[in-house]
Order: C-alpha cells, then sequence, then structure tokens
C-alpha cells in the first residue's frame, strides 16, 4: 500500500525561528518556509525533513537525525568552530574522546550533538 509512497522525517522544536537559524546558518544546510508554520530542510540526495513548532516540546533521547560525512575529524571541528558543542559519552559500551567522537565502538565513527530545541544529531564517517 505504502510501496511507493516518497515518506519523509519529521521532528518537533520548542522554537522554530533558532530552529531555523541553526540549520541555516550553523549547519549550512538549505531551510524552505513553508505556509503551514513549518520549516523543511532539503538534505542532498533524500527527502525534505519537516521541523514543526510545538510548544511542550520535549526532545528524544535518541538520534533523530544522521549526517554521513567523509572526514569525521575535519566536520567536528567546523561544526565546533560554528559554536556546536558534542556530546561526551564514558559509558561501558560507548565512549567518545575528547572531541566527542566515538571510534571503534562496534560501528562506524559517530559523533552526537543537539540542536537548539535539545534534538539529538548526529555526523557519521562513511569512507
Amino acid at each position: 500500500m505504502l510501496k511507493t509512497s516518497k515518506g519523509f522525517s519529521s521532528f518537533a522544536v520548542n522554537e522554530l525561528p533558532k530552529a531555523k537559524d541553526f540549520y541555516e546558518n550553523v549547519l549550512g544546510l538549505t531551510v524552505k518556509d513553508n505556509p503551514m508554520g513549518i520549516i523543511e530542510l532539503e538534505i542532498s540526495g533524500s527527502s525534505n525533513v519537516v521541523i514543526y513548532p510545538k510548544p511542550n516540546h520535549e526532545p528524544a533521547t535518541f538520534t533523530v537525525l544522521n549526517f554521513p560525512v567523509e572526514d569525521i575529524v575535519a566536520t567536528v571541528d567546523a561544526l565546533v568552530e560554528k559554536g556546536v558543542t558534542f556530546e561526551k559519552y564514558d559509558e561501558v559500551h560507548l565512549k567518545t574522546d575528547e572531541k566527542g567522537i566515538s571510534r571503534g565502538n562496534g560501528g562506524p565513527n559517530i559523533a552526537w550533538f543537539k540542536d537548539p530545541a535539545g534534538n539529538i544529531l548526529s555526523v557519521i564517517e562513511v569512507k
């Protein structure tokens, strides 16, 4: 029934103007205003991601959006220069280095950060 439907992802934020500024000016994405009072992130090679306002927004405790990158160190460094803070983890199965990059934890190199609404995003190194 949905085999030919072009699905898309969405998530909420508490302040749409802050989200628009972050995704556009910090992450460098193209952000489109939508007449329904939402914004859309244009993601290269993918469907647009819809971000909608929700006054009582509570961020998810999991990653809502991942960005594959070729060089995670260069990407993390560039985002840090723009004011992004990467999450640091020191758990049994999840450890990050001083930059906030998880390496050799059973998966790809990955680093997590949050948008202004507290939503968890990541950059994942693909080679």
